[in-house]
């Protein structure tokens, strides 16, 4: 009888298919509502019992405990939708489907906000919101909000390498492991193409987010040494380390942490965080303009920062979320992949991506079908 198979990941399903069409939603670009929003839809709303909550997310992205917990305090229900890519969640906007909470990624999260799509959101009606605004402090101005006018954090992670410690011994601790040759022929990258991009510019000393042409033509150069090396693009990280498919993966911290849950023994596994930067990344709560139910949205908002529910839904889904006092709960989670954990110092370090204009987001499309072509 052959193993059972775990689930593919919140990642692998984010990630699969997900990197193309970015030019075109550039800098608010792309956000083509059926009606142009007015004031007082996008002004903030008290947070009450309006409605049931119309929640839309990616699939398995909140413990299920905690949406029952919900549903039976408020005495409302929870129609849950799903996307499984950015853009698959903008179209629905764009399509006029209406959503009462949503869960942008940061840069997604800002284009969002440049376009008029997203209501404000008042933290003082958030009585847990001093949880996260208080203690991480970078998320009550981050880039992608100022204020976080819009936007509540969610989750938070980072990308690094994971390991067959048990076929392959220990790493240097670079980005420049992948072209280890104990490890030539069982690679994989992840299947996403700022995060390829991304790791040959932090090996070039580059920007993360660069859309310069002759940055790109370098790193290009340098991805099309390590490709001959690789076994093929896949964002199944945990998996492929299991089942033994990969003895190295480009991987999220996230995934890592979930793929303990499944290890038999976790010691044959490891995840590094290389030192010559490591991308960071954050999911939101956010309202649309045309929410039908926002003040139940808000409550739901807050709900989930409840001490006891963040904690529930980071044991569940394997990713950290930022709010005070649930940092044990993460820690102990990834005790056997300490570099998992997401600090201060990663946010402030800004290595997130970001949107650039159309000309840099075309160029950056080109050179990921390049390196994938081979």
């Amino acid at each position: 009888m052959s193993p059972e198979v775990p689930p593919p990941t919140r990642r692998a399903v984010l990630r699969a298919g997900a990197c193309g069409l970015l030019g075109a939603a550039a800098g608010g670009c792309g956000f083509m509502p059926a009606k142009t929003p007015d004031a007082q839809q996008l002004a903030p709303v008290k947070a009450r019992v309006d409605g049931d909550l119309v929640y839309f997310n990616w699939a398995d992205y909140v413990d299920p405990s905690v949406f029952k917990g919900f549903e039976k305090e408020y005495g409302v229900k929870v129609v849950q939708s799903n996307f499984d890519s950015m853009e698959g969640m903008v179209a629905k906007l764009n399509a006029g489907n209406r959503y009462d909470v949503i869960f942008p990624s940061a840069k997604w999260a800002q284009r969002l906000v440049r376009g008029g799509r997203l209501r404000r959101i008042d933290h003082s009606q958030l009585p847990h919101a001093h949880a996260v605004f208080g203690t991480y402090t970078y998320f009550a101005d981050p880039w992608y909000d100022p204020g976080s006018a819009h936007t509540v954090p969610f989750t938070a992670y980072k990308t690094g390498i994971g390991w067959r410690r048990d076929r392959i011994g220990e790493l240097t601790g670079s980005w420049k492991d992948l072209w280890s040759d104990k490890a030539r022929g069982k690679v994989f990258l992840l299947d996403d193409r700022d995060e390829v991009l991304g790791m040959g510019a932090l090996e070039l000393g580059l920007g993360v987010s660069t859309g310069d042409a002759g940055d790109l033509d370098r790193i290009t150069t340098l991805l099309s040494t390590l490709r001959p090396r690789l076994r093929g693009f896949s964002s199944d990280s945990y998996n492929n380390l299991l089942n033994g498919n990969a003895v190295m993966t480009q991987a999220w911290s996230g995934d890592m942490a979930a793929m303990l849950n499944q290890a038999k023994d976790p010691s044959v596994f490891g995840f590094e965080a290389p030192r010559e930067g490591t991308p960071i990344n954050s999911d939101c709560y956010a309202i649309p303009w045309n929410a039908p139910h926002p003040g139940t949205a808000m409550l739901f908002i807050d709900y989930m920062l409840r001490p006891e529910n963040v904690k529930k839904n980071i044991e569940y889904i394997g990713y950290p979320m930022p709010v005070a006092g649930t940092e044990k709960t993460y820690a102990e989670l990834v005790k056997p992949f300490p570099e998992c954990l997401v600090t201060q110092d990663d946010l402030k370090a800004g290595l997130f991506f970001r949107n650039g204009g159309r000309a840099a987001e075309d160029a950056r499309d080109t050179a990921w079908t390049h390196v994938k072509a081979g």
